[in-house]
């Protein structure tokens, strides 16, 4: 509640609920971005996927061009939990780096 809101209700608990769930969500596409980008600096090829994680990255000989590894990132913000599909995909493949990290800023 701001200064000027005299008078206003507040929000309900629905309202609350979306606001929250919002913000996390613009945090989570954040930390996504910032994990993304350091990847790519570090000099990997980094490619979204599709259910169970988020990333699949590879690093390539420069000269060759041969893969060198390959992995599958989930990235997770605060205290986010895994989902049940990413604790499958995770206990399934040896490849699968949980990396949680907080963003530096979001909008």
């Amino acid at each position: 509640m701001g200064f000027f809101d005299f008078g206003l209700k507040p929000p309900t608990k629905k309202q609350r609920k979306r606001r929250t769930l919002e913000e996390n969500k613009r945090r989570g596409k954040s930390t996504e971005d910032q994990v993304e980008m350091s990847y790519r600096m570090s000099g990997y090829e980094v490619e979204r996927t599709g259910r169970g994680h988020d990333f699949k990255v590879t690093k390539r000989d420069i000269f060759t061009r041969r893969v060198i590894s390959s992995h599958h990132v989930e990235v997770k913000s605060g205290n986010a939990q895994l989902s049940p599909l990413q604790k499958k995909t995770k206990k399934k493949k040896r490849n699968y780096r949980v990396v949680r990290e907080d963003p530096y800023f979001f909008f």
